[in-house]
């Protein structure tokens, strides 16, 4: 038994234990979302490792990769927060230290000037440029158990289940709206 199987087995006997005082407790689906927990924290941790060269975290890259996945390197706020599943509260904070550190701008929108555009500095443009090599072998890494149709059909899977939350959160927000 691994390292990570013997720390995930203390978290089926909870789970377990539950289910003796509360047998209705659906053991699968909790599970799935104990591994789902699992899996991003361990992720978080190596991209971190993997990042520190460059002074920058798992948030922070997100970031930095919506901006340059987007044509123009340039996108708004909001835009930014819901690309890269951030409330807005939390980019702004990520926003000021990724502007501190130089790696990206703010500027007015040249069709709002209320509205804010954010942008990646030349700086900023490097710096991903530069961690791309080691974050692409780190997604390789991350995935190397699965074959790529494995990791299609989690893919489905896992935008299946998103689809699914997200359907839900619309019904609940329409609940309370007629309340």
């Amino acid at each position: 038994m691994n390292k990570f199987e013997k720390r995930f087995a203390a978290t089926e006997s909870h789970i377990e234990v539950t289910r003796q005082s509360y047998p209705a407790f659906p053991r699968e689906s909790a599970i799935v979302i104990r591994l789902i927990k699992h899996l991003y924290r361990v992720v978080q941790d190596q991209t971190n490792v993997t990042l520190r060269p460059w002074e920058v975290n798992h948030a922070e890259f997100n970031l930095l990769m919506m901006l340059h996945g987007t044509k123009g390197h340039s996108m708004s706020p909001s835009e930014l927060g819901e690309a890269a599943g951030e409330k807005l509260a939390n980019i702004t904070r990520l926003i000021n230290r990724l502007t501190e550190k130089g790696l990206i701008q703010r500027a007015p929108n040249d069709e709002d000037r209320r509205r804010a555009v954010v942008s990646l500095t030349h700086e900023g443009l490097a710096c991903v440029q530069e961690f791309l090599p080691p974050i692409s072998q780190l997604l390789e890494q991350e995935m190397c158990a699965l074959t790529r149709l494995e990791q299609h059909m989690l893919e489905l899977l896992l935008k299946k289940m998103l689809t699914g939350l997200e359907m839900g959160d619309q019904q609940d927000q329409d609940d309370v709206q007629h309340f």
